[in-house]
């Protein structure tokens, strides 16, 4: 046999799975991915520009809602182009960004696939789900508490002093944007943290040991990212940025498991996890804000 088709000892096994390509095979690859992702992202944004109207009621209900709270206020539309860009254009843009998300991030797991090992190809159908269920959850989650917390804060501070809030859409569309998107992408930490262990870069035990670093970027994170000042909004923001950082360090903890082929004692953990949400919900109760949250 030629020496140079001696197998090498020092290889791994699962190299055979792998495929193999070249420079400009890779940025074929990456020029057909980009592709799609646009014809992908410009089908939804055509799909969302039918339903335009719609969207843009969509948009604006916080804004409404905290215009109902104070008491006062309302949408004004100063230049002439401005209704047309913001309703007709840029929020379905926006919204097609929400739409295509999982599309694109198939795409992007496709262009990353070749590169892996065939038994962490499997994490093929958890990554596009978890990657796109957590970038919805953000949206979610600022659009139905950040936002409109925040929004009521802003919008009732001068209330007092007879100072009416009268705000242009585009300056309320581009406060909408920053948080949704801002919020969106702070969600995807634990996938970030996840694929960063799978590709070994991390390691749990590394970012435990540097967690409080961790907290303090995700602090000031959020206080960039808060529209408001005060310490209730930026306090809302960072608390579940922190909660996802410690998510994302467990579930590359399990992934370290299952490389080392250990188990989880997830029955332990569940019984602890089912105490602290008893003992949570009896503190709730037992201090009336039960009653005010299902209210």
């Amino acid at each position: 046999m030629n020496q140079l088709e001696l197998p090498d000892p020092q290889l791994d096994p699962d190299d055979d799975g792998m495929l193999r390509m070249s420079i400009l095979e890779h940025l074929d690859e990456l020029r057909s991915r980009i592709i799609r992702s646009l014809i992908g992202f410009g089908v939804a944004f055509l799909v969302c520009m039918f339903f335009a109207s719609q969207l843009w009621k969509f948009v604006q209900a916080p804004g409404i809602a905290a215009f109902k709270a104070i008491g006062s206020g309302g949408f004004i539309a100063i230049g002439v182009m401005e209704r047309f860009s913001i309703i007709y254009v840029w929020t379905p843009l926006v919204a097609a960004i929400f739409v295509a998300f999982p599309w694109v991030i198939y795409q992007v797991w496709a262009f990353i696939a070749p590169g892996l090992y065939p038994r962490e190809r499997k994490w093929a159908v958890p990554f596009i789900v978890c990657t796109g269920g957590l970038f919805l959850c953000g949206g979610l989650f600022a659009y139905f508490v950040a936002f409109r917390y925040a929004l009521v804060f802003l919008l009732g501070v001068g209330e007092d002093v007879n100072v009416t809030s009268l705000i242009s859409i585009d300056d309320y569309f581009t406060n909408f944007v920053n948080v949704m998107l801002g919020i969106s992408v702070i969600f995807e930490l634990p996938v970030l943290i996840f694929f960063l262990t799978l590709i070994r870069v991390a390691s749990p035990s590394f970012l435990m040991r540097h967690s409080r670093y961790a907290i303090l970027a995700i602090v000031i994170l959020a206080a960039l990212v808060t529209p408001s000042p005060d310490a209730f909004n930026l306090t809302l923001f960072a608390v579940p940025m922190i909660l996802l950082y410690f998510l994302g360090v467990f579930a590359s903890y399990l992934l370290v498991l299952r490389r080392e082929g250990r188990k989880f004692p997830w029955k332990v953990f569940l019984i602890w996890l089912a105490a602290v949400l008893v003992v949570v919900g009896i503190g709730l109760a037992y201090t009336g804000y039960w009653r005010y949250l299902i209210k």
